[in-house]
């Protein structure tokens, strides 16, 4: 009797751990999922939820925000004028010494 309640309590104490282990997985999930939607990348599918959603399929692409945009094309023009500048230095100039 007394190893049956024993037995009995500890798949209690299993059963709640694990669902636990369940919501902060979920918990965990979102907040990588937000980080990387900061970061202008798509969301994360895990194993777990494409059993659950029937195969991998399509992430949703995430809009990117104003100061995302505005990020990368600073980024952009920085390399544009990086690839002039250094296009100019690379011309080979006359005999006379003018290009």
């Amino acid at each position: 009797m007394t190893e049956w309640v024993g037995m009995r309590l500890r798949s209690r104490y299993v059963v709640m751990l694990e669902e636990d282990v369940a919501r902060l997985r979920g918990e965990n999930r979102a907040l990588v999922n937000s980080l990387l939607g900061t970061a202008g990348f798509p969301p994360i599918a895990l194993e777990d939820e494409l059993g659950k959603r029937g195969g991998p399929a399509m992430t949703a692409v995430r809009r990117r925000t104003w100061s995302q945009i505005a990020r990368e094309r600073e980024f952009a023009a920085g390399k544009s004028a990086a690839g002039v500048a250094g296009a100019k230095s690379a011309q080979p100039q006359s005999a006379n010494g003018k290009s």
